[in-house]
């Protein structure tokens, strides 16, 4: 199995936590390779429901390596919250690793991100205001603290006050704040970090020794592939990279390593935040999917818009990803639908394109084309085998796997661990 990788094929918010979980006892370690408290990643197992935003999603497993590697940005707030609470409820099983490289979310960034969103008003992209984005701009403009700042105080006290120094510029020109004392932020990411420090190591070395002994190790995405900062529809992403290519950027494993990658979608789409949304329903059928699917975001509790599956935007993904198999989940949301339309096409300027540049101001004027299917109108979420899975519902993922060119090797049928059915060999 080797090297396989989860990767997001929308907007995110696609089930990565759930499949990372299922997948985890086949494998050695799990490595998150980028995002940060932005993410969140939702596992239900045995009657228990957690809600993980940078903790890996094998850390449930006994004794599983889950590591944050250097791709991620870390609050290290939220990481100690996280690991104190699964802790307390008997559930911290995994042995958590910390790249030293891994950059840390500090407070001010989490205020420049508030700031910038109420500058730009109805222009503003929509962030959860967690502090990411200004986190990886720092960490471009080479005044980012890393992990391992947190262990030499000395260190990270130059480096603080040298970045608060150029955020006080900020601050006080463009968002007519008041300065901030150097001094109390340095004792913050002190106080705060304590709690982590325990947990960071050079993980290059650790990975590198695993992939040489012939570990499995699966890696983790955050964040969808529509929200990539490059290949993703831009303003409107996110401050990483999602993709695959990503995850070899996040973790130092060379591309030659990946054996499988894991392509996650809905059934259906959904996004959280602005942005164009050709298959959206802001409708009836749109509010029906949000309350069957309790779209609501893990980590913002913001409502997702939903709408149909687009599948010119599931093949962009698949292209970019060099996805092998797709893993489709929340198959039961739509139960209870007459019928189920998917998108196979745009209108653009009164042409059809099957294809279509992801710019925001190109897709804001594309008009989904539509093939409808008729609803399967049965509860399947007691179903473990694609034998029982009903002939309409098999008859629409025959379709998509069709025009993707790559089978759905796993449907999740349900939103806990069990009710998931797997093929081809997963």
């Amino acid at each position: 199995m080797g090297v396989t990788v989860i990767v997001g094929a929308q907007w995110g918010d696609e089930g990565k936590g759930k499949i990372t979980h299922l997948l985890s006892p086949k494998f050695d370690a799990v490595v998150r390779y980028q995002g940060g408290s932005n993410a969140g990643h939702t596992v239900k197992t045995r009657g228990s429901t957690y809600k993980f935003h940078l903790l890996p999603s094998g850390i449930l497993h006994e004794g599983k390596k889950c590591i944050l590697a250097a791709g991620v940005v870390i609050d290290p707030t939220t990481l100690a919250r996280e690991i104190t609470e699964l802790t307390e409820s008997g559930y911290f099983k995994g042995e958590l690793i910390i790249s030293s490289d891994a950059h840390i979310v500090a407070p001010y960034h989490k205020l420049l991100d508030e700031m910038e969103e109420k500058r730009l008003g109805k222009s503003a992209i929509g962030t959860t205001g967690h502090g990411i984005g200004p986190a990886y701009s720092d960490k471009y403009l080479r005044i980012g603290i890393k992990a391992g700042d947190l262990l030499d105080h000395d260190i990270l006290r130059r480096k603080v006050e040298y970045a608060v120094e150029t955020k006080n510029s900020l601050l006080t020109a463009l968002y007519s704040h008041e300065p901030l004392d150097a001094g109390e932020q340095f004792e913050m990411m002190v106080e705060s970090g304590k709690h982590i420090v325990p947990f960071i190591k050079n993980t290059i070395p650790i990975i590198r020794d695993l992939l040489a002994n012939g570990s499995e190790l699966l890696l983790e995405g955050a964040q969808g592939t529509l929200l990539d900062i490059d290949y993703g529809t831009y303003p409107f992403v996110t401050s990483s990279h999602p993709v695959t290519a990503g995850a070899c950027l996040g973790t130092g494993i060379s591309p030659l390593k990946l054996n499988r990658v894991i392509a996650v979608s809905k059934a259906y789409a959904t996004r959280v935040g602005n942005g164009s949304f050709p298959t959206e329903q802001r409708n009836d059928l749109g509010d029906r999917m949000r309350e069957a699917g309790r779209e609501y975001g893990t980590t913002t509790g913001r409502k997702r818009r939903c709408g149909w599956l687009d599948l010119v935007l599931l093949k962009y993904a698949i292209l970019i990803n060099g996805a092998t198999d797709i893993a489709l989940t929340k198959i039961d949301v739509l139960n209870e639908f007459d019928s189920i339309n998917v998108c196979v096409g745009y209108m653009y300027k009164g042409e059809r394109i099957d294809e279509v540049d992801l710019d925001d101001s190109i897709l804001s004027k594309c008009k989904p084309i539509y093939e409808e299917f008729p609803g399967w109108k049965e509860e399947i979420g007691y179903m473990r085998s694609p034998d029982e899975l009903p002939e309409k519902l098999m008859s629409f993922i025959g379709f998509v796997e069709g025009k993707l060119g790559i089978p759905a090797s796993i449907l999740s049928v349900g939103p806990d661990h069990d009710q998931t059915i797997f093929r081809n060999g997963i």
